[in-house]
């Protein structure tokens, strides 16, 4: 375990203190001094030399003496804290300076305040700040120094979510499968749970209640809205409804049956009997026709079809022709104007004549040649020219016979050619009037199709109709009004058949409501099945909570010699709350704990803390004096008390001075704080009325 252990504290101009060291000698302490004269102090400053901020854990509060207006007394001073430590037996001495910065800008004569520096010293020898905290860090780190030294830290500074944390990680957190194994009664939550854990579960049925709840609240409304909406049918019978409105069908059929006599009659029937049957035969006439024509056009359609295929191949050929025909034109153009080049390149190299070379000196050595030697030179230089131009003449020769060649045969091939296109034009223009011809057929046999010649059967047929058709029409005009009459009443009967049927479809929509209502009753019961069931497995959620709050608050309590904590409160609905609430003899620490319970709770914190980290730091006590009796603690303790009055003083104190002392106790002991209060007075003027005694 480090052992951290306050050698000896400097102040200077901090906080009213112009000067002040405390000198601990290694060993605990205790401060005595009354209201206000300074022992917060020095908590204040010890821990703004290692962290920049106070014992309550704030940066911005002020370090300066300040006069009765709040201002600041004395300016261009420095304000510093040194402090002297054994660590595991080594010293290590810190120290941090708050200086002001005084700049002169152009212009003025007196400087300006510019803010402060802050200057830091480990060993006496400057750092920079992130070193100065790196060391402080490899002291102790910043949270776990202000648990190890200020019993109030832990209860008063940290949130209860805080707290929870750092006894979670003394003790560790209870496994789920720990707090199952021990009640038979969790056996059921793994199946439950399916893999979920406690809180996600409970989310999942959070969400499946609300929504559960959400429908249940809905269902009795849409209850009373289906029963609202039921049709009334209290003066209604429905099978009383259902004969008459059988009577009234029984009734409309007869009328029909009645309408259909009037209509028809005897000889009216006969008479549409045989119009039906002379109708038959009229159609029977005109598809025949109609068959006919179709097929006669369907055969001129391919016939048509056929011609034109021929056409189309013809018209291939005629095209290959004229293509044939233009290439060979221009082989031809081409051959006939390479023998015309032949031609003048002939006659150019036959009128070529020899020119005999001029050289009759040395080219060498520029002296005269012999007559000998020029001669011969000029036959060789003959006998070249000759062999090149007979040797040219002949390959343009038998160039131009190919030529002439070629001209001839081409010419033979464009002939030809010219022939079989001729023909073939004349076949095309053949056959494209053979299909103009055919379309012309066509086109009549399809007007034949729409207007079809006509048929004397046709025509007979169409008259007879027109003379049963005029007769029928004749017969009806004569029933008219009884015909007129009986529709009337027709149509009244069918009126009261709809009414009769919207009184029946009350009676129907009253059961389709009603077994809506039914449906939703029952769903009603599903859901309420199913929110119960939830209810249940949230019930055993909480049971699994519960052991696992006793498990828990067991197993950190039991670190503790003293202080006991909640971690779990009971609400209004069964429900349990995740807290951390600190207890001394089952009385909450924030309600109603006195203030020397409330340091020993905290120093009992703090032992099994310290033995947590492995460290052990100086522990300052503020109010120390409300303590009698301290618990043992593994630390150096600093108690900052306020030396108490007689009337204040414990009736075993009291007793002990009666034994001790002749006299008026009271006055002896006034007497005797008198005399330190004469110390105290002289202190406070100079703002260091404080003094120090071993414990």
């Amino acid at each position: 375990m480090k052992n951290i252990i306050l050698e000896r504290i400097t102040l200077r101009n901090f906080k009213g203190f112009k000067e002040f060291v405390l000198n601990t000698a290694g060993g605990s302490v205790s401060i005595y001094g009354n209201n206000a004269t300074g022992k917060t102090t020095l908590f204040d400053a010890f821990v703004w030399l290692l962290f920049g901020k106070d014992s309550q854990n704030r940066t911005d509060f002020e370090i300066k003496a300040l006069d009765e207006q709040g201002h600041v007394k004395d300016r261009h001073l420095q304000h510093e804290v040194e402090a002297v430590f054994s660590i595991d037996g080594r010293p290590r001495t810190l120290r941090r300076v708050l200086t002001e910065k005084w700049v002169t800008t152009r212009g003025q004569a007196t400087p300006k305040f510019d803010g402060h520096k802050t200057e830091y010293f480990v060993d006496g020898v400057p750092v920079k700040q992130t070193e100065y905290k790196a060391e402080v860090d490899s002291i102790i780190e910043e949270s776990v120094f202000k648990l190890l030294t200020n019993p109030a830290f832990f209860n008063e500074q940290l949130k209860w979510e805080e707290r929870r944390k750092i006894l979670f990680e003394i003790t560790g957190d209870v496994s789920d499968e720990e707090v199952i194994g021990s009640s038979q009664a969790l056996s059921r939550l793994p199946e439950i749970l399916e893999g979920r854990s406690i809180e996600n579960h409970k989310k999942v049925i959070a969400a499946k209640r609300s929504e559960i709840k959400k429908e249940l609240d809905t269902i009795p409304v849409r209850i009373n809205e289906a029963e609202r909406s039921k049709p009334d049918t209290t003066d209604l019978d429905a099978e009383v409804i259902q004969d008459d409105i059988q009577t009234l069908r029984d009734r409309i059929r007869e009328g029909e049956e009645k309408l259909v006599r009037i209509q028809e009659g005897g000889e009216i029937a006969a008479l549409e009997k045989h119009l039906r049957s002379v109708e038959a035969h009229l159609t029977q006439i005109q598809n025949r026709q109609d068959s006919a024509a179709f097929e006669q056009a369907r055969a001129q359609r391919d016939r048509i079809a056929q011609l034109q295929d021929q056409c189309n191949d013809v018209s291939r050929k005629v095209e290959e022709l004229k293509y044939q025909f233009e290439q060979n034109n221009l082989r031809l153009t081409g051959r006939m104007e390479a023998r015309e080049k032949l031609r003048d390149e002939y006659h150019e190299v036959n009128g070529q004549t020899f020119t005999p070379p001029h050289e009759s000196e040395c080219p060498t050595c520029g002296q005269s040649l012999p007559a000998e030697q020029i001669q011969a030179a000029h036959d060789k230089t003959l006998e070249d020219f000759n062999r090149k131009k007979s040797s040219r003449l002949e390959e343009i020769l038998s160039l131009g016979t190919a030529a002439t060649t070629d001209i001839a045969n081409l010419e033979t091939y464009a002939v030809r050619l010219n022939r079989e296109l001729v023909e073939q034009t004349e076949i095309l223009d053949a056959k494209r009037a053979a299909v103009l011809v055919a379309e012309t057929k066509l086109a009549e046999l399809r007007k034949g199709v729409e207007e079809p010649a006509p048929d004397p059967d046709y025509v007979a047929k169409q008259q007879e109709a027109r003379d049963i058709q005029d007769r029928i029409v004749a017969l009806r005009s004569s029933n008219q009004g009884s015909v007129e009459q009986q529709r009337m009443e027709l149509s009244k009967l069918r009126i009261d058949v709809l009414a009769l049927e919207r009184q029946l479809v009350r009676f129907e929509q009253v059961d389709r409501i009603s077994r809506r209502i039914e449906e939703l009753q029952e769903e009603e019961r599903r859901l309420a099945a199913e929110f119960e069931r939830l209810e249940g497995e949230l019930y055993l959620m909480d049971e699994f909570t519960r052991a696992k709050v006793g498990m828990l608050e067991s197993r950190i309590n039991s670190k503790f010699k003293r202080a006991r904590f909640r971690l779990f409160k009971t609400q209004i609905n069964g429900g349990l709350e995740e807290c951390c609430e600190t207890l001394d003899g089952g009385v909450p620490y924030g309600g109603g704990l006195n203030n020397a319970a409330r340091i020993n709770v905290g120093l009992d914190i703090i032992n099994t803390l310290g033995e947590h980290y492995g460290f052990s730091a100086p522990i300052f006590i503020d109010n120390a004096e409300s303590v009698t009796e301290l618990i043992a603690v593994n630390s150096q303790v600093i108690r900052l008390v306020v030396p108490p009055t007689f009337d204040s003083l414990p009736i075993e104190t009291l007793e002990a001075l009666s034994r001790l002392h002749e006299g008026d106790p009271k006055e002896r002991y006034e007497a005797a704080r008198d005399a330190w209060k004469t110390k105290y007075d002289r202190l406070q003027i100079e703002r260091e009325s404080v003094s120090q005694e071993a414990v």
